[in-house]
């Protein structure tokens, strides 16, 4: 949300913010000059959140509210029901089953939509499955700022963790979650220690209510030599750049802004067959290497290949920037969204 404001407020749109709950996302945006507006809400339904909506709306004078959860998005479209002015559009960033009322919440409600994103096609799919029109929903896939993310830094990384020039690094930069498949990876570069007399480094960054787990796993599997926890890194352009391969191990994944981040610096790439990764990565783009998930040699396998062909990591690193332009340009992707919200306006 944060680059799609940056790229068409005071240009195209004029951009507000309303939240629930104040954090990182808001203070990035107040820095911008973007006004904010707390807007308690305690579920979908939250009708004091509905008509705080209406009169902020109407105080604002605002044409089109542009919602990112489900919560936020059926206490807009509850909104209409007083302010049918405002129209109302919704991005998807998930691929999760409803339960059965929301499905059915789902069939009332959405058809009243101007138009929903999905962010990758397996999205598109799932709020299918889960009770929205498929003429409602548009595919656009995330974008980045190509531009920022291909210029090159001279990556600190191993000379903070003092790791041998010589010596393979990876990252995998995901928050220690169950989805995020953390004790897979460990499991795979177990199965890797095995395989390989090559000096590696896996570097697993950021913070996570599975942490400390993740730490007794790899101290267990004798690992300690090669994992390194890095913690909650705000440098995260100074890793990737550091790294000669990243790892994105999860079990549910929609569209990462991170692996095209990846992407974007032409680093080499496995990720798992999941969701939004297919559409990043498959025989058309060639930028990556996709495994099953919870395929410890499947991973490891992956890992030796890419680890031991210096002209595959070309390759692939030359492939991802492609990729990247043609499919993943922030520039492309709000244009794309702008196209949406003009066409939102202009129905009836």
């Amino acid at each position: 949300m944060q680059t799609l404001i940056e790229k068409l407020n005071n240009s195209k749109i004029k951009a507000y913010f309303a939240y629930n709950e104040y954090g990182l996302l808001v203070e990035r945006l107040e820095a911008l000059g973007v006004e904010t507006y707390r807007i308690e809400m305690r579920n979908p339904f939250d009708i004091k959140a509905v008509l705080s909506l209406v009169k902020l709306c109407k105080k604002l004078d605002i044409d089109l509210i542009h919602t990112q959860f489900l919560r936020e998005n059926y206490i807009a479209m509850l909104s209409r029901i007083i302010n049918p002015k405002v129209k109302v559009m919704y991005t998807n960033h998930f691929i999760l089953e409803n339960n059965l009322p929301i499905r059915l919440a789902n069939r009332i409600i959405t058809p009243l939509e101007s138009n929903i994103i999905a962010v990758c096609n397996r999205g598109r799919e799932m709020m299918i499955s889960n009770g929205i029109s498929p003429k409602k929903i548009k595919v656009i896939f995330n974008g980045v700022d190509v531009k920022y993310w291909s210029e090159p830094v001279e990556s600190t990384v191993r000379k903070e963790f003092k790791i041998d020039d010589d010596a393979f690094v990876m990252l995998c930069a995901s928050r220690f979650a169950h989805d995020k498949g953390h004790k897979f990876l460990i499991n795979a570069l177990y199965e890797l220690k095995k395989m390989t007399d090559r000096k590696f480094k896996c570097i697993l960054s950021n913070d996570g209510p599975l942490l400390e787990e993740c730490k007794k796993q790899v101290e267990d599997m004798g690992l300690s030599d090669v994992v390194i926890f890095a913690g909650f890194r705000k440098d995260i352009k100074n890793l990737i750049y550091g790294c000669d391969l990243y790892i994105n191990s999860s079990e549910h994944e929609a569209l990462s802004f991170l692996i095209i981040e990846v992407l974007a610096c032409g680093v080499p790439l496995i990720a798992t067959d999941m969701g939004g990764n297919r559409d990043i990565i498959n025989e058309e783009t060639g930028c990556g290497i996709l495994v099953q998930y919870n395929d410890h040699n499947g991973l490891a396998d992956a890992i030796i290949k890419v680890m031991g062909d210096s002209e595959l990591r070309g390759a692939l690193s030359q492939n991802a920037l492609k990729t990247v332009r043609e499919k993943f340009n922030l520039d492309k992707v709000a244009q794309e969204t702008y196209n949406l919200y003009e066409e939102s306006l202009n129905k009836k």
